[in-house]
């Protein structure tokens, strides 16, 4: 990873290791204010706070939290409460927090703001995850093994999905939804989260320990695109892998 200079652009795939993309805060929070008149108040610490016109959903985002729980989406009637952590994938938690709206049931920017169709368990099949039964319910596993849904019958929080890379405390991330979360938001975060499309970062902000994990390609090339060749880079990662398992598979 040498090539690239602190400051440039890369594509990263998959998306859960791409780190928090925070400098593009604004696709979680602008859509919100500008498009549907939530208020918003922005507070000198770097804390924002929107609220739904109905004032039935507030936004939390508050970057100096102890616990690295920098985003909080609650409902209040009835309650249930979304929560991500510092570096949850921005993409992801835009997904959810553009689709509010329309989960309160205004459909004006729907076409410009798409809400998957899909369950959870059909998203994580789709994407290639492996479903274990557990003695509390399930879990769907990404195939690298570093990304997990956990659907539980926690009373509080029965959604949880965690990432982490070699236990590297800059690649744990965490997102839960309480027990009344409309599942759809859950399946629009999986949704988002699992898509093999790549997403744009500043090199320095991807997590060091991604690096052997993910696939990483300049945002500029000569001949083919960038997303062309990040393409290509994707199938030649997932040949490698094939053949180390063929390979291992023999030697057993």
């Amino acid at each position: 990873m040498t090539r690239f200079r602190p400051d440039d652009r890369v594509l990263v795939s998959p998306r859960y290791l791409a780190g928090a993309g925070i400098d593009r805060l604004p696709d979680a929070i602008s859509p919100l204010t500008e498009l549907f008149n939530w208020t918003s108040e922005r507070l000198v610490t770097g804390r924002v706070l929107l609220n739904s016109p109905c004032h039935e959903v507030f936004l939390d985002f508050t970057p100096d939290r102890q616990d690295g729980l920098w985003w909080t989406i609650a409902h209040h009637e009835p309650y249930w409460q979304a929560e991500f952590s510092w570096q949850t994938p921005i993409e992801a938690v835009a997904a959810v927090t553009q689709a509010l709206p329309q989960v309160l049931g205004d459909h004006r920017r729907a076409d410009r703001i798409p809400l998957t169709t899909e369950d959870v368990a059909h998203i994580a099949k789709t994407s290639g995850w492996d479903l274990t039964k557990t003695a509390s319910g399930v879990t769907w596993t990404s195939p690298d093994g570093h990304c997990a849904v956990e659907h539980t019958a926690d009373p509080e929080r029965p959604w949880r999905i965690v990432h982490s890379v070699y236990d590297g405390f800059d690649t744990h991330w965490s997102a839960t939804f309480t027990r009344d979360t409309p599942q759809q938001l859950v399946a629009q975060f999986l949704a988002h989260v699992s898509d093999e499309t790549p997403v744009e970062r500043r090199f320095a902000d991807v997590p060091a320990l991604a690096f052997g994990s993910a696939v990483i390609t300049p945002t500029h090339t000569s001949g083919l695109g960038p997303h062309t060749a990040h393409a290509m880079a994707q199938v030649a990662r997932a040949l490698a892998t094939d053949s180390r398992a063929s390979a291992s598979r023999s030697i057993r």
